[in-house]
């Protein structure tokens, strides 16, 4: 007869579902840069440290190094959001802590391409009637993007 084997952990942590990736894209979906923030263009990152119930929600939130200009606040609503799944401890309701980033990167702005033209007239060598020589004149056109 085989001894069946334990699990290595007593307590089992609460994950994300969809674990990391899902976090990640429910963040970039959800965070919402503030308007003081993009007005004095500021970037960063805000660290926080947050409680889990035995439930899967998040209780408290709080910063533990911040950039202010009301980054602080938006990542404190986002991890508000947050919910987890929590497997069953054997009847025992624990408070998990986790600690997470943040990052506050200004949207990139797309530069409209400038146009410039040049006008460029070739005429053919120099003849005794005028008319004949605009009549005969080239024009061209040259646009260029950057």
């Amino acid at each position: 007869m085989r001894k069946e084997a334990k699990d290595k952990e007593f307590i089992k942590k609460p994950v994300y579902k969809g674990g990391p990736k899902a976090l990640k894209k429910f963040i970039g979906e959800n965070l919402r840069y503030p308007k003081e923030a993009l007005e004095n263009k500021v970037e960063g990152t805000v660290y926080l440290n947050y409680d889990i119930n035995y439930k899967g929600e998040v209780t408290d939130a709080r910063v533990i190094k911040g950039i202010g200009h009301g980054c602080d606040e938006e990542a404190v609503r986002l991890v508000k959001l947050l919910k987890y799944e929590v497997p069953r401890n054997r009847g025992v309701r624990v408070v998990f802590h986790k600690n997470i980033q943040i990052h506050f990167r200004l949207p990139k702005v797309k530069e409209k391409p400038v146009q410039v033209q040049y006008n460029y007239v070739s005429s053919p060598g120099k003849t005794a009637d005028q008319t004949e020589q605009k009549k005969s004149a080239t024009t061209f056109t040259i646009t260029f993007n950057q």
